[in-house]
Order: C-alpha cells, then structure tokens, then sequence
C-alpha cells in the first residue's frame, strides 16, 4: 500500500467503517420493509373501506380494482398492477388487525403468504419463517415441497394446530424428523440410477439445500466419517452437530429397503459416537436411517428396545403429491372432530 498511515490500524478502520455500513444499509432495508408493508395495509383498508361504503357500487362497481390500477399506474408508475391491488386488498383482509410481521419479511414474502387458502398452513409458514429467516427463495422452496402437510401428515390435531401456532420447536429428537424427506433439489431425471455414494456425493454438492430440508440447527461435521474397532474400519456416511439439542446427528443413506443388519450398524455407530466421540455437554447422539422404502413391521422388530434415539425414515427424490398430503391432513382434523 503507497501510504504514509499505519498499514494495521488503517485496515482496521476499513474493517470498522465496512461493518457500520453494511449494519446501515440492513437496517435502511428493513426499515424500508416494514414502511412499504404498512403502505400497503393502508392502502388495502383505503379499497375495502371504499367498497363497504358502497361507493364501489356507485362509482366504479365491480371494475374498482382495474380502474385504480390504471390511474395509480399513470400517476405513480410501478407498483400499481391489478394483481398487486388485488394482493394489497387481499393482505388488509387476511391481516386486519395490522401488518405485524418480523422486519425483515419483504412484500413478495407476504405475497407467498396470501397464496395459501388455508389459515393454519399459512401460519405455520409465517411461524417458521420467522424462526429460520427464511429468503424467499427458501420459503417458496418449503411450500412446493409441503413442509406443513408433511410435518402434519405424522402427527394429531394437537400437533397440527401447534405447528400453524408455534412452528416446528425443536425440543426433543423426534422433532426433527419429517416424513419423508424431499431431496427434489437434486434434480436427478427419472427413473433415477443413482448408487448410495452417488446420492452421498450429491447431498453435499447441494449442502445449502440439504441443510434447508434437514431443517433448523444442523451443522455438517464429514461425510464418510470412519471410526475403528478392534482394527476394523467403518464409515458413516454423513454427520452432523446439532447446535440446539447438543449432540451429534449420524446420516447413514439406503437406495433400496433398508434391512435390519443397517439398523444393528446405525445402534453400533450411536454407541461410538456416545463413548469415544461425544465430550461433556454433549448429549446422547441421533441416529437417522434415510431409506427409499421402510418396512414398519421389520423395522419395529429389528429396533425392539434398541436405541430410542434410532430413527428410520424415508425419503423421495421428487416432489411430494400435495393432495394426496392435504388429504390425509384434512382426515385427521375430520376425526379429531367426531
């Protein structure tokens, strides 16, 4: 640097000054954010106001949002679509107690939000992406792989209607599994050949995306992490550290049925990792067993009072058949009601 000022201290001033502008700008974004989302909630009490008034009647009748648009347009340019008058109205009806959402959330969150007819499923998005942080690439990304239905598909009213209040806590092993787990992002063409090195390979090629569906708290360890016994050599295909339960998480994956000489292996593995591995803090690991079919009987005898932290679930490598989720959804609720 052809400089007369001390090298250290004036990269430490760069250093200062970058970080005070980017905290700047962040909050000139959020700030922006949460104006535009309040903007819009007026504006969309502004129409619907208007309409119960019956001055829509009057005036324009049922071309209301065509009209506006076509004169907002002309005086403030973009921003004034019919579609996103339509969306604005829609957001003060859906959220008529006010636009109080988490700052960071933009409008085309919120417009991901309003494409949800059912109240309980979009809570739950709202929830979660509140925890997580979700871009709107990620939240978009949750919703095609239906996340809720897949999270509500495995539980009771009860758990359904925590999930639309609270999201998905993480409290316990169990919490975080879903069934099944979507690797969609892959993108691997059907019929698939793929061996499990392969789909090992490309997990961690894709490892944003694999943290996304394993869900909230996941840190990658290794893969292929080999441990010895008695100068034998084993290998588990993928680790991971959960941060909020403390402990490791094992992956170990299956292309065809998994068997129960997989589940003895996952046992031997948990107690490894519970012995030589975890240090004090730790608590006990998780054993994930992803397979591509799962034969409950086989596996309910092969894990008889085994390891309750061994889990055998399965996982697909497309999207899920939303209907046929909602479905299933829509049964237990019917129940719980009857």
């Amino acid at each position: 640097m052809n400089s007369i000022l001390p090298e250290k201290p004036y990269d430490a001033l760069i250093a200062t000054i970058t970080s005070t502008y980017d905290q700047g700008r962040l909050r000139a974004v959020q700030a922006v954010n949460v104006q535009l989302l309040e903007t819009y909630w007026q504006i969309g009490r502004h129409i619907v106001e208007f309409e119960q008034a019956g001055s829509a009647k009057a005036g324009y009748g049922k071309s209301l949002i065509k009209q506006l648009a076509t004169d907002l347009t002309l005086r403030f340019g973009k921003g004034f679509s019919r579609s996103n008058l339509i969306r604005i109205r829609q957001f003060y009806l859906l959220y008529p107690k006010g636009a109080s959402l988490p700052h960071f959330l933009t409008w085309t969150h919120v417009v991901e939000f309003l494409k949800i007819d059912d109240p309980l499923e979009r809570s739950f998005y709202e929830q979660q992406c509140s925890r997580e942080r979700w871009s709107v690439r990620e939240l978009m990304r949750q919703k095609n792989s239906a996340l809720f239905l897949r999270l509500a598909a495995s539980t009771d009213k009860e758990g359904i209607l925590r999930l639309a209040q609270q999201g998905q806590l993480i409290e316990q092993p169990g919490d975080l599994l879903r069934e099944p787990y979507v690797f969609e992002f892959l993108k691997i063409p059907e019929p698939y050949r793929v061996s499990e090195l392969q789909l090992e390979t490309l997990l961690c090629d894709h490892l944003q995306q694999f943290l996304l569906e394993l869900g909230k708290g996941f840190t990658y360890v290794g893969r292929q992490y080999r441990i010895t016994l008695n100068n034998t050599h084993y290998k588990v295909d993928l680790v991971f550290y959960h941060r909020i339960l403390r402990c490791f998480v094992l992956i170990d994956l299956k292309i065809n049925e998994v068997q129960h000489h997989d589940i003895g292996q996952m046992n031997l593995y948990l107690g490894y990792f519970a012995n030589e591995e975890n240090i004090e803090g730790d608590n006990p690991p998780i054993g994930i067993i992803l397979s591509r079919h799962k034969d409950e009987l086989l596996v309910e005898y092969a894990t008889y009072q085994m390891n309750s932290q061994l889990f055998v679930q399965k996982y697909q490598l497309y999207l899920p058949n939303v209907e046929d989720l909602r479905r299933e959804l829509e049964l237990t609720l019917q129940e719980a009601e009857e």
